[in-house]
């Protein structure tokens, strides 16, 4: 016992010594954590229902983190009591298996919009966006009204799709070479959408922003809000995570 307290007392007292030997338990503990990720294709149990965004979702996402919503607005509804009767079931991992990057976070100034696709109408969602205080007379929000006047531009939305695609994505061929029609069909209800709600069960195809006229930035955010939380029929697919997760076990 004595040999042991004095080994660990020299250890201790020798600062290049205590050192290594910290390198050697962090890394045996980094390895056992990090090692098995390399035998497994995907850490996430995927889910019915899950698709990538459609390109205007995509472009309204782009939009949604270009103007700092993430800031105050969290997309991570956790598995507590009081959190589940205020947004609504708590997130799965793999709602946000597509998200580059993914909008995960407990910190909300606003509430969280895991859930919002659905909850209001597309008039309130502009108005909102307009006006805050309209609608929500104790907001803080800034006004985003510029983006009902700004029309849509995406450079190239095959491009985005492809480069998406290399990380993982799951986007076809299809849906990179009609990207760009994807894009203005979705937003406008007189246009020929195709195949668009084929290859994107769900997507939701109509005016957005009240002006049938032109595709504008409001109509991308809109369309992107309104798809949030819908994809997935979570108690089903929580169901199958809880199942998969007792299996592994």
């Amino acid at each position: 016992m004595a040999s042991v307290t004095q080994h660990h007392k020299k250890l201790e007292r020798n600062v290049t010594l205590l050192g290594v030997f910290a390198f050697i338990a962090v890394a045996i503990g980094g390895i056992v954590e990090i090692a098995p990720l390399f035998w497994i294709d995907n850490t996430i149990e995927k889910v019915k229902g899950m698709r990538p965004y459609t390109p205007l979702e995509q472009a309204g996402r782009d939009i949604y983190v270009r103007e700092g919503c993430y800031t105050c607005h969290s997309q991570m509804i956790r598995p507590f009591r009081d959190e589940v009767e205020r947004y609504g079931h708590y997130s799965l991992a793999a709602e946000s298996m597509y998200d580059h990057p993914f909008q995960w976070g407990s910190k909300r100034t606003g509430p969280d919009l895991a859930r919002v696709g659905g909850r209001y109408s597309d008039e309130w969602h502009v108005q909102h966006l307009k006006d805050p205080r309209s609608v929500v007379p104790e907001s803080i929000m800034p006004p985003y009204a510029f983006l009902a006047e700004k029309e849509l531009k995406v450079g190239d939305p095959a491009a985005r799709l492809e480069a998406l695609r290399k990380v993982g994505v799951p986007y076809t061929k299809a849906d990179i070479e009609q990207a760009e029609a994807d894009l203005r069909a979705q937003a406008d209800p007189d246009a020929d959408a195709g195949d668009l709600a084929k290859r994107y069960p769900k997507a939701q195809i109509r005016d957005f922003d009240g002006n049938p006229g032109r595709v504008t930035e409001m109509d991308a955010l809109v369309a992107y809000l309104q798809m949030l939380g819908t994809l997935v029929d979570v108690n089903s697919a929580a169901a199958q995570e809880e199942l998969a997760s007792e299996k592994g076990r």
